[in-house]
């Protein structure tokens, strides 16, 4: 690939992991200082040829990595382990984190969190959480539980006897108590976003 090949792939990229779609031709020019069309679409055509993009239907939006282009976007380099105040330390037996593996599949979903009631877990409002299926859970996971098929809350659960008390990670907030057969839990927390 040449160097200009390259920039544009990169764009794309990063494009597709920020906007779920492929860039137009003019959002690509525009990006790369490229006035002409048709000099983005040979660029673009390029790279198709070299089987660093395909194309899955008509349109500019049918752009897609290719699956190698694909994986670069869920698998990063994992450098070193870091502690305040001390030098950065690498990471020997293991070099990448495969985030596609550990927060995708079939029985995953993402929730965006609102309010507080979870501050003190780390969970701020604006978050993404990202939720494992399943209807049960162990104590102190936290969970989305469905209370009378109809309120939905994000919280820390503790199992006693035949209730289930439901516990925020706020101090200024209080815990929830029900009999079992209120709640139905619908997942559990495997992980979290933020975006700066």
């Amino acid at each position: 690939m040449t160097q200009l090949e390259q920039k544009i792939l990169t764009f794309i990229s990063e494009f597709i992991a920020k906007h779920n779609q492929s860039p137009t031709m003019k959002e690509i020019g525009s990006a790369m200082s490229i006035q002409s069309r048709g000099t983005v679409h040979r660029y673009v055509q390029s790279l198709v040829s070299k089987g660093q993009l395909r194309r899955q239907g008509k349109g500019w939006r049918s752009i897609r990595l290719t699956p190698q282009n694909e994986r670069s976007l869920t698998i990063l380099p994992l450098v070193g382990a870091i502690e305040e105040g001390k030098p950065l330390q690498p990471i020997l037996e293991q070099s990448e984190l495969n985030v596609s593996a550990s927060l995708l599949g079939p029985d995953r979903f993402v929730l965006k969190v609102t309010g507080d009631s979870m501050i003190d877990a780390g969970i701020l409002d604006g978050d993404f959480v990202i939720i494992r299926k399943t209807d049960s859970a162990d104590n102190d996971t936290i969970v989305v539980a469905l209370i009378d098929d109809g309120e939905v809350a994000l919280k820390r659960m503790r199992k006693h006897g035949d209730r289930i008390e439901l516990i925020p990670a706020n101090k200024n907030r209080l815990s929830l108590i029900y009999p079992t057969e209120r709640v139905h839990i619908q997942g559990i927390v495997i992980g979290q976003l933020r975006f700066l």
